[in-house]
Formats: structure tokens, C-alpha cells, sequence
């Protein structure tokens, strides 16, 4: 897919750059966010003890992302059309600037929950306008590889700040942590502005150029009309926010609640959260895997079809069984199932009817992908009982859920 962006009566080809150079700069700048998000859970006990907080309280300090995910995407979705995305990851990274300082030196538990709101309104930019970012500096037959690239960042940013915060925490303390995690995240975004220039920076005298030697050619490119969200609400467009919120639900349902289950059979606190992050680390190998095939072979829909067809099943085996068949689910989850997270995103900028639907579009899909998160965890938490009991019942609607998710991505067309 194309990106152009209108001069007058020009519209102006960007100037691409190496993929991988692009990809992995936006890349660091996700996985920095995502510790940020997920420097939570793993010492979630202390800091409501240090703060005294009730159990739903603490839980808020994570929900607050995904409600800040829904809230704001579309805005920024919006702002993005105005804005260059960089800019706008720039102006994220201020917001994480502003939320850790606030919660490192937190006097008490609502600023901290007011701080982590911040930093979810930060990491929704970022998740938002990453995408475009590497849509606009990429060449077309490499966006597949780039976004599979783009798609590591919630994954690796979870498994890191599992394995890091307990020990930062227990050498240096909470505020140190925190502005820790804030100082990668302004590392991160200097490196992205060092290594991604303007794609359209030096393009304009090249489009004038061609205006003179071929000036039909270049006055019949005219960009296309100012996007409207009515364009987003076509059947195609709708099936696939349904296949990406079953994926987000059976996502969810094992990061947040498969360590609680395997725990109340007895499993070990640090080995159960080796099982729920299992497929997160896998999908570091799978997931630019599956970009790569979806570059050399085209096939973008069917390879998210059979990726996703394996979410269900595999939340569903988790839930339900121990022993060998739970880590084949959770391998075979990490193969294939998340191959789906590099593939969500290519898939999206074919499903829209033009390019200049991504700026809106994006926001739209981050809002839908919020409400995904929140039902993975407070819709299945409810089905599973108080005591995590109902895996059965929950474990079988999340893998309708997810197979029904498949069906309306199959369903859907693509260019």
C-alpha cells in the first residue's frame, strides 16, 4: 500500500527507508511502553501494600490502560491526520515523562491510579501512531515484515518487565523503578527520531520535478478525499474489528487469569507465570515470521485465518488441562496463534477501501482493541467465578469466541 501526502493540487511519494532500521527503532519505542504498562502484576502485592489498597483497587492500576485504550484512541486517531505520527509518539513520550514522575513519588493510591492513567493515554498514542509511522517510511512489498517486526512490542514488553521489575524493585525500590522504565522509554524515543527521518522530508522538490516532466501523470495522482469514519463502516471493515476483538478477548483471558487458575491447582506462582507468558515469547520468533510470509506470498488473509483459528482452542486447553497437552497448547499458541499479532495490523491497512483511511482507522482499531482487553478480563474473570472454578465454562465460550472471530475475518474481503 501506497502513502502519499497532498501539496497543493501535488500529492508527494515518500522517501523510503531500510524496513528493518524503521521497524526495530518503533519497535523499542512499543516494547519501552509496554514495560511501562506491565511493571504492574508482578509486584502488584506490595504496592498494594505499600499504598494500602483494596484487591479491586490494585486491579485498576492495569485496568486503567485498557479504559484509557477505549477512551482516547479515536481522538488520537483524529489528531493524527493533522499531526505526523512521530510527533505524536514524541508527545507521548512526554505524557510517560509526566505520569512516572507523578506516580514515583505518589503520596497515595489515587495519584498513583490518576499516573497510570496518564501513562495509558501515552501508550495508546504510541500503539496508535507506531503503525503509521512505518506504513509511511516503508517501501510496500516490506510492510508485512515491518508490521510482524511492530508486532513483538506488547509481547516483549510484557516478558522483559516480568523478568526485570521483580529484581529493580527489590534492589532500588518502587520510585526507582519507575523512573527507571521512564528513562528507556526517552532512550527509546531519541534513538526512533535519530533513525526515522520524515519520509517526506526532500520529496517535495522531487514531485515538482516530475510536475514539470509529466504534469497529466502527476495532476491525475491527486490524493483522495479528507477521510470520514462512515467510510470505516462497511461490512468488511466491521467483520474484521470482530475477529480482532476475539483476538484481544483470548489474549487477555490467558495473560491475566491463567496464572490465577494454574495457582489454585497448585502450581508454583513464578512457573504459572512462565505459562501465561510462554506464547509471548514464542511470538518473538513467529510473528515477523508471518509478516515475512505474508510479504513473498500475498496471502495475508489466510495466514491471519489459520493463525487466529488456533487462539480459541489453545485458551481453551490452558484453562482445562495440566501436565504435557497444557504446554503443547501453550507452544502451539506461540507458534501459531500468535502469529496473528505482525499479521493484525497488514491485514487492516487491506481491509480499508484507501490509504489515507489509516490515520483514522488506526484509532478506531486501537479503541476496538481496548474493548477486546476488557472483556478478556473482566467478561471471562466473571464467567470463571470467584474462586476460578468455571474453567470449563469459561474456557469453551472463549474458544467460541475465538473461533466465531475467525469465521468473520474469513468472511471479510481484502485488497
Amino acid at each position: 500500500m501506497k502513502v502519499w501526502r497532498k501539496w497543493g493540487r501535488f500529492v508527494i511519494q515518500p522517501k523510503y527507508q531500510n524496513h528493518l532500521v524503521v521497524s526495530l527503532s518503533v519497535l523499542a519505542v512499543g516494547v519501552t511502553m509496554a514495560m511501562v504498562q506491565y511493571k504492574v502484576p508482578t509486584i502488584m502485592i506490595a504496592i498494594m501494600e505499600q499504598y494500602a489498597m483494596s484487591a479491586s483497587g490494585g486491579s485498576w492500576l492495569m485496568s486503567i490502560f485498557t479504559l484509557m485504550m477505549a477512551v482516547t484512541a479515536i481522538a488520537i486517531g483524529e489528531l493524527s491526520v493533522r499531526m505526523s505520527p512521530k510527533r505524536i509518539i514524541v508527545f507521548a513520550t512526554c505524557l510517560i515523562v509526566l505520569g512516572s514522575v507523578m506516580g514515583a513519588f505518589a503520596p497515595d493510591g489515587i495519584v498513583l491510579l490518576v499516573s497510570r492513567g496518564i501513562e495509558g493515554i501515552a501508550l495508546t498514542a504510541a500503539t496508535t501512531c507506531g503503525p503509521l509511522v512505518i506504513q509511511e517510511s516503508v517501501a510496500p512489498g516490506r510492510i508485512g515484515t515491518s508490521m510482524g517486526i511492530w508486532g513483538m512490542w506488547g509481547s516483549l514488553g510484557s516478558a522483559i518487565a516480568a523478568f526485570l521489575t521483580p529484581m529493580v524493585f527489590a534492589f532500588a525500590g518502587l520510585t526507582s523503578l519507575w523512573l527507571f522504565y521512564c528513562a528507556l522509554v526517552v532512550i527509546a524515543t531519541v534513538i526512533m527520531c535519530i533513525c526515522v527521518r520524515d519520509p517526506f522530508k526532500n520529496a517535495l522538490s522531487a514531485a515538482l520535478e516530475d510536475a514539470v516532466a509529466t504534469p497529466g501523470e502527476v495532476a491525475g495522482s491527486q490524493a483522495g478525499s479528507k477521510p470520514s469514519y462512515r467510510e470505516l463502516l462497511t461490512k468488511d471493515v466491521l467483520l474484521f474489528f470482530c475477529g480482532f476483538i476475539a483476538f484481544n478477548i483470548c489474549l487477555l483471558a490467558v495473560l491475566s487469569l491463567v496464572p490465577s487458575i494454574l495457582q489454585t491447582r497448585g502450581m508454583d506462582v513464578s512457573l504459572s507465570g512462565f505459562v501465561s507468558t510462554l506464547p509471548m515469547i514464542i511470538s518473538v520468533a513467529s510473528s515477523p515470521l508471518f509478516g515475512m510470509l505474508s510479504d513473498k506470498t500475498g496471502k495475508t488473509k489466510w495466514l491471519l485465518v489459520f493463525c487466529l483459528f488456533f487462539l480459541g482452542p489453545c485458551t481453551f486447553v490452558l484453562y482445562n488441562f495440566e501436565g504435557a497437552v497444557m504446554w503443547i497448547g501453550a507452544v502451539v499458541m506461540g507458534v501459531i496463534g500468535m502469529g496473528t499479532t505482525g499479521l493484525m495490523i497488514t491485514a487492516f491497512m487491506k481491509v480499508i477501501s484507501r490509504p489515507e483511511l489509516a490515520t483514522i482507522g488506526m484509532g478506531v482499531l486501537i479503541c476496538v482493541q481496548g474493548i477486546g482487553q476488557f472483556l478478556g478480563t473482566f467478561l471471562v474473570q466473571g464467567l470463571l467465578g470467584p474462586s476460578f472454578e468455571n474453567t470449563l465454562l469459561a474456557g469453551s465460550v472463549v474458544m467460541v469466541i475465538g473461533l466465531v472471530g475467525t469465521l468473520c475475518t474469513a468472511l471479510c474481503k481484502m485488497r
